[in-house]
């Protein structure tokens, strides 16, 4: 493979002066036509049947395309017959116009007029290659007779259009196929004259959709090709500039995004880039990006997760979990710092009541595309000490203070390591309770402890109860204590009987739950006879015994790293 480079011709880049799109901004949604049903269906291993169409035609519909491509009705039955029932069965909304591929040829031209009778609004869009290398390997024609292929099917397709009975109303669309690998200045020409056999005008445009149908460039040339073609196209107001870029680079977003600033009006593409090859412009991604800009992209995504079963059941496609706004773990964070700032990103737009979307590492709010029921923290062990810490408060209301996250996140990472994988918030869940809730206890509480308040403001209390060492009855003694406060008291009730090497360093409570079973949690963290923290968490109906738990569980659990 040492030289084989060396057998790539390097793409000629367009000579335009003075370029303008670099200054330009996407400030408002181009027209959108879906070509789902077309250029995706073809590309399908098991092509969509009559069923599958049917529903994704009415996705689309549903979404809000006002304009679909639903095949070329004049390569087989099966698409002649999809296009006849989209038409007889009244699926076609009164304001959706549907979209017919032909190749410029007159057979397949008058099979599709007749595919068409009936529709209420037609794109009939023809094409023909016309770049320098189909001419020389394909078609093996001059400039002039790739001309004459374009010109004659424009004169078939406007005589049909004049002799076309009903209430149809027609419009056009040309491809110069394989515009990206066409001279700039035939590709001007030869639309040009398309446009003078259709008779365009301001008032009846023709659409001159100038495909990438091979990405064969960097994106700034595809949009120096809009740019250039935009400004030396004779009647340019007689015509709508559509694009239709495809991915074999993998910058088909990236280069229908220039081209949009280069003038293009119009877009084709497909739901999450199927199509040939390395896929069709994705539509969604392109749309969102325009949405997280503050610009409403002219179609509904606030359900994709709809829209990925639909798509994946009638394609037999798989969406990618990396695929932009709608693959699996897009809003998930499995590091560190992505999850603390996340999470502080989160409290911060608590605290402020902001109007605008102001979390790190999530450009877009996942409820805004139907996500806001998905993990967006995941734990593995590569999460730091707030990723744990965020999935126990947002999945089982536990929150946990801060001093007591790399507590819990080493008690995570021990698992994960062990079992070697990614933990699921349940897993998290079972750590909790089996660390700080069922654990072992040398010391426990027999019965309920009593909590007086003694004085008029109740600052002063006196707990009793009865404390039992190991389990065993026979070490039954009562305690009491005074002190400012529960804590206190119940420290000072243990240092009646002897355990006295523990010292109060924080807590904090909340309620775990809502209504007449609402239950307090308490964090306790002491320090230890050997000078190390800990943490205890104690539960409760009442919150003076919830903290009193704590405490207790504390201990228990240093007394079991003994």
């Amino acid at each position: 493979m040492k030289d084989s480079f060396k057998k790539y011709i390097p793409f000629k880049q367009i000579d335009i002066k003075n370029r303008e799109w670099p200054d330009k901004v996407i400030d408002k949604a181009p027209v959108w036509c879906s070509v789902d049903l077309r250029d995706g269906n073809q590309s399908l291993v098991d092509p969509m049947n009559l069923q599958e169409k049917l529903e994704f035609f009415k996705l689309l519909c549903d979404m809000g395309f006002k304009e679909i491509e639903i095949g070329f009705p004049s390569a087989s039955e099966t698409e002649y017959e999809i296009c006849r029932k989209l038409i007889e069965g009244g699926y076609i909304p009164d304001d959706v116009t549907i979209q017919v591929l032909v190749q410029a040829r007159e057979h397949l031209i008058r099979r599709t007029f007749e595919a068409i009778e009936g529709a209420k609004n037609v794109i009939v869009h023809f094409y023909n290659s016309t770049s320098v290398l189909q001419r020389k390997v394909v078609f093996k024609k001059d400039k002039e007779g790739i001309i004459d292929i374009a010109v004659q099917g424009a004169k078939l397709i406007k005589e049909l259009t004049e002799k076309y009975e009903g209430d149809t109303n027609i419009r056009f669309e040309y491809s110069p196929e394989s515009f990206s690998g066409t001279e700039m200045d035939f590709a001007v020409d030869i639309c040009h004259k398309v446009m003078q056999e259709l008779g365009s005008t301001k008032e009846s445009p023709v659409i001159l959709n100038l495909p990438n149908t091979v990405e064969m460039c960097t994106p700034n040339t595809y949009a120096d090709q809009i740019e250039y073609f935009i400004k030396h196209l004779p009647d340019r107001e007689a015509a709508i500039i559509s694009i239709h870029p495809h991915n074999d680079r993998g910058t088909g977003v990236a280069a229908a995004e220039l081209a949009l600033l280069a003038g293009a009006e119009r877009v084709e593409g497909t739901l999450f880039g199927n199509g040939e090859r390395t896929g069709n412009l994705d539509i969604v991604t392109v749309g969102l990006n325009m949405f997280t800009q503050g610009v409403d992209p002219k179609l509904d995504f606030s359900n994709l997760p709809k829209y990925k079963e639909i798509y994946e059941r009638c394609t037999n496609m798989k969406v990618h979990e990396r695929t932009p706004y709608i693959g699996e773990l897009v809003f998930t964070a499995f590091s560190g710092s992505h999850q603390d700032a996340i999470n502080k990103g989160m409290e911060y737009m608590k605290a402020t009541d902001s109007d605008y979307w102001e979390i790190p590492y999530l450009p877009i709010d996942p409820a805004d595309v139907g996500r806001q029921y998905e993990p967006i923290i995941r734990i593995n062990s590569q999460s730091g000490k707030g990723g744990a810490a965020f999935v126990m408060a947002n999945n089982y209301g536990y929150k946990m203070p801060k001093q007591m996250h790399p507590e819990f996140s080493e008690l995570v990472q021990k698992k994960c390591d062990e079992l070697g994988r990614e933990l699921i918030p349940s897993e998290l869940m079972k750590i909790f309770e089996d660390c700080y809730i069922n654990i072992k206890r040398k010391y426990e509480i027999v019965g309920h402890p009593t909590v007086k308040e003694l004085g008029e403001d109740g600052n002063v209390v006196e707990i009793q109860g009865i404390l039992r060492t190991n389990g065993d009855e026979a070490t039954d003694i009562k305690i009491s204590g005074i002190g400012n406060g529960p804590i206190d008291a119940f420290f000072h009730a243990l240092e009646s009987v002897g355990i006295c090497d523990y010292k109060f360093v924080d807590y904090s409570q909340h309620a775990i739950s809502t209504g007449s079973d609402s239950k307090a949690v308490s964090y306790i963290q002491l320090m230890t006879p050997r000078g190390g923290s800990i943490f205890g968490v104690g539960i409760s109906g009442n919150i003076y015994r919830s903290s009193i738990f704590g405490v207790l569980n504390a201990i228990n659990r240093a007394e079991q790293e003994n």
